[in-house]
């Protein structure tokens, strides 16, 4: 077990490496100069000489090779410090401070609220297979993988938002500052996230149950005597639970890193639309600490839950 650890950790940082390398080459290939979008902002700086630009551009380490500026941003990362916005003019920390909570709060709502719903629903669909509910539910879970979330959301927003008038159709307000709005704005960005982690729920539990339920000492409890409820929370589903836990562990970079579509159509100040925000603009630093994050999160959460394995199923053994 310490073994694998240590080999896993070995291979999260060479993971977390080459993918923040590349991302770091591939922002910097895309055509287009952000000194020049940045003082396009202000009519009066656009007057500004070469050789001013010059000056900026090498304030901001631009006019250094990828594989230097990478290095020094490295560098930097490890004390603490990701670099200067050059939209902004804050810091990366700053705007992850501000954006993070948001994205937060919302996804961890929408996360909970999914698996709350999702894995029971998946239970009953394979416990009562081929019957109405298995039907209706199998349905809604194929409904739910393939609807596109911009659609449903500029869906939603017509006709709660528009036709009947119900709820705000974008915005943010924290729920320190007005809770009642706070709720109404969340609801159907909510309903947007939540809906694909619900039907991948459904489909997964289901198909993991179902193959749970054929096994031999399945039917033996069965013989027995025991309550479906024994027999289904007791043997099946701990047996079982395995891909729902890798599905959860899948969802929750999701939680942090907010949606884009989802932040973007309803204007909420959180990461996904942070993240569009920094790479129209091509805030090198921005797009950078976003990816360093998240690279970080999933890494964590991958990691975590094949630790959680051989907890879950003593049959799992790691060499």
């Amino acid at each position: 077990m310490t073994a694998y650890i240590i080999r896993r950790i070995i291979q999260s940082f060479c993971v977390l490496l080459i993918s923040t390398f590349m991302i770091f080459c591939v922002v910097r290939l895309l055509p287009g100069d952000p000194i020049l979008l940045y003082l396009s902002q202000d009519e009066y700086e656009t007057n500004l000489s070469q050789e001013e630009i010059d000056a900026l551009r090498h304030e901001y380490g631009l006019d250094r090779s990828i594989p230097v500026q990478y290095l020094d941003w490295g560098w930097k990362a490890l004390h603490g410090d990701l670099g200067v916005s050059i939209f902004y003019g804050t810091t990366v920390w700053f705007e992850l401070r501000q954006a993070v909570p948001i994205s937060l709060y919302l996804g961890l709502i929408g996360w909970i609220i999914s698996h709350i719903l999702g894995v029971p629903a998946g239970i009953v669909c394979a416990v009562r297979r081929g019957k109405w509910i298995d039907t209706v539910l199998t349905v809604f879970g194929n409904i739910g993988i393939t609807a596109p979330v911009f659609w449903l959301g500029v869906l939603l927003i017509y006709v709660f938002g528009l036709w009947l008038g119900w709820l705000p159709i974008q915005g943010w307000t924290s729920p320190f500052d007005d809770l009642w709005m706070n709720l109404r704005q969340i609801l159907m960005p909510v309903v947007c996230l939540g809906l694909p982690i619900i039907a991948g729920d459904i489909r997964m539990v289901r198909s993991a149950m179902l193959e749970v339920t054929r096994q031999d000492y399945i039917r033996t409890a069965w013989s027995k005597g025991l309550s479906e409820r024994t027999i289904i929370f007791k043997h099946a589903l701990r047996n079982g639970i395995i891909p729902i836990v890798t599905l959860m562990g899948m969802s929750v970079p999701q939680v942090f890193g907010g949606q884009v579509l989802i932040e973007t159509v309803f204007n909420i100040p959180g990461m996904g639309r942070l993240a569009v925000e920094a790479l129209f603009s091509q805030d090198y630093a921005i797009i950078q600490g976003i990816a360093l994050m998240m690279t970080s999160i999933i890494i964590t959460c991958n990691f975590l839950v094949d630790i959680s394995y051989g907890w879950i199923d003593p049959r799992v053994k790691y060499s």
